[in-house]
């Protein structure tokens, strides 16, 4: 026991702080492309972690039955998929004109 927190909730602790390292990433990512191009930009990597932090913010919402997360980071995971599919087809699109 440390903290007052036996292991299995230490690991969960752990996951969570994992997760929003990687939603927080998505920004940083983001900040450092835009200041390298001295323009608004979003990277294909920043719907990456937004996908990876969402999906594991989702399993430490589900494991702490919070359906408030749950609905939170859920709904967020169906924006970020879509986009990164938008992305990929319009990619296609200027590649056959």
């Amino acid at each position: 026991m440390i903290f007052g927190y036996d292991w299995e909730a230490l690991i969960w602790i752990a996951v969570g702080f994992g997760g929003q390292g990687l939603f927080m990433m998505r920004f940083v990512v983001q900040w450092w492309s835009s200041e390298k191009e001295r323009r608004v930009v979003v990277p294909v990597a920043f719907w990456y972690f937004s996908i990876a932090g969402g999906v594991v913010l989702t399993v430490y919402a589900v494991h702490r039955n919070d359906p408030v997360f749950i609905f939170g980071q859920g709904l967020g995971l169906i924006i970020y998929f879509r986009n990164l599919y938008l992305h990929y087809r319009g990619q296609g699109r200027g590649a056959a004109s």
